[in-house]
């Protein structure tokens, strides 16, 4: 099975994709974990992606492109994978309906999580990860037993900047622009979930429509 996942930053793509992953065992590509990654290794990938990044805006298509072209060539893609947060524009779907064609695969179902601005807002403003193992946190939803402190490795928690609220606009702003038109891209595979519902609620809708 070939999944992609749309949906705003901060519906719930990640947690949803994990689920997934475990209970039909597929790995989740997701772009932003390969990308933070480049980023943290240094590579000239990563310091170029950084740069949009920052400012909360899209990395450019033939950067993504590449990244997660190599991604998908790897082993544990052989039987399938669920793409998180890619493709995110017109120009990458189209990219990668031609990269898939030349390894003979197509996408099975496209997933859309939807949630309302403020529900993201609210999600991402909260959330603060370990500057060290990259643990994730929310103040309000899965705060840390310390303030301020992983519950892993007691290393310092920060807000990423695309995490603050004037990026998150931005984020959202891009989204609406250049990534929900994929929705009518995709509209023959696409089914839609409502995001904003319990996570454990959520993952039953999904695997119902994936039955």
């Amino acid at each position: 099975m070939r999944m992609i996942l749309l949906g705003a930053p901060g519906s719930g793509k990640g947690t949803q994709g994990e689920r997934i992953a475990s209970k039909y065992r597929i790995p989740q590509v997701s772009t932003g974990d390969l990308l933070r990654a480049a980023i943290r290794n240094g590579t000239d990938l990563g310091k170029k992606a950084n740069e949009y990044m920052s400012k909360g805006s899209l990395v450019p298509d033939t950067l993504i492109l590449e990244l997660t072209g190599r991604r998908l060539q790897e082993a544990d893609c052989k039987n399938g994978y669920i793409l998180d947060g890619f493709p995110r524009t017109i120009g990458q779907a189209k990219g990668l309906s031609d990269m898939l064609a030349k390894l003979g695969d197509k996408i099975d179902v496209v997933l859309n999580i939807v949630v309302t601005e403020k529900e993201v807002l609210k999600r991402l403003g909260g959330r603060r990860q370990c500057t060290k193992c990259s643990a994730v946190y929310h103040k309000e939803f899965s705060p840390p037993k310390k303030d301020g402190v992983c519950d892993k490795c007691n290393s310092p928690l920060y807000q990423r900047d695309d995490d603050k609220e004037e990026t998150i606009k931005n984020r959202l702003k891009v989204y609406k622009e250049q990534t929900a038109p994929l929705i009518d891209f995709y509209k023959a595979t696409v089914k839609n979930v409502d995001g904003s519902k319990d996570p454990a609620k959520v993952f039953e809708e999904v695997c119902s429509l994936i039955s």
